[in-house]
């Protein structure tokens, strides 16, 4: 089973190329994130025709998350005890599997820069409940990824400078510190996983010809439960994708399980 994450960047900007990567990649289940629309304005005709399930969680002009499978799905829309967030962040799906079923969430946990206000004060109070519910799925003890754009650079070996982004809340120690809460308590990162090499991005601004020169970050990440990662096979980025006709400034990571 193929499990992939990618922050479009606004679905109906990238249409195109999502549906050529539904094609080409073919994963059984993808995890959106700031799809950037309202759910009855997700283009959701082109998507199903080519053998998925839609189920979004979209929010006007900003936010959205969304979850494609080929297989039905039954899912959570707001990350539980978050519910009181007006901010669309959090969708979860059980999808079928050969062999059981599979917890899969999409998350786009928020970027809460500047940090010196209410932003990293939302990240930070999200982050805590996402540990909590994280903490609560284990207990079930299923095979779980939790997919998504967690706006956190986890080490000095997945930005390009990391001097420069000391204080940005994507790479501030206390927003590390959380992010590695969430391993602490039983999940793997699937990239770590599976190699320690340096400079592997998944995120390149639009400015500044951060593409060009490959200033990148690695900011979506695959964590999985222990069930997921002993099914672990192997990780990719799709980097490719950022050279592509009006790209996201991210581009998708998966991962497949046997």
């Amino acid at each position: 089973m193929r499990i992939a994450s990618w922050n479009v960047n606004s679905v109906r900007q990238r249409l195109e190329p999502l549906l050529a990567y539904l094609r080409d990649v073919s994963p059984d289940v993808l995890c959106l994130q700031e799809i950037k629309c309202e759910d009855a304005a997700f283009p959701r005709a082109e998507i199903e025709d080519l053998g998925y399930n839609v189920e979004t969680h979209g929010q006007k002009t900003f936010n959205g998350v969304a979850i494609l499978s080929k297989r039905p799905i039954e899912v959570v829309r707001g990350l539980p005890k978050f519910e009181h967030d007006p901010q669309a962040r959090y969708i979860e799906a059980l999808v079928p599997a050969d062999n059981g079923v599979l917890r899969v969430a999409s998350i786009y946990l928020p970027n809460g820069n500047p940090p010196a206000t209410e932003k990293y004060t939302y990240k930070l109070a999200f982050m805590d409940c996402l540990i909590a519910h994280a903490a609560s799925l284990l207990a079930q003890e299923e095979a779980v990824v939790l997919a998504g754009d967690y706006n956190v650079i986890p080490a000095a070996c997945d930005v390009y400078d990391p001097a420069g982004w000391a204080g940005d809340a994507l790479f501030l120690p206390q927003t590390r510190a959380k992010f590695q809460t969430l391993l602490n308590l039983g999940y793997a990162e699937a990239l770590r996983a599976s190699t320690d090499d340096a400079g592997l991005y998944t995120f390149w601004d639009y400015q500044a010809g951060a593409w060009q020169k490959n200033n990148g970050l690695r900011i979506d990440h695959l964590l999985l439960s222990p069930q997921a990662a002993d099914r672990l096979q192997g990780v990719a980025i799709d980097k490719e994708l950022r050279a592509g006709a009006k790209p996201s400034d991210h581009v998708p990571i998966r991962a497949d399980f046997g």
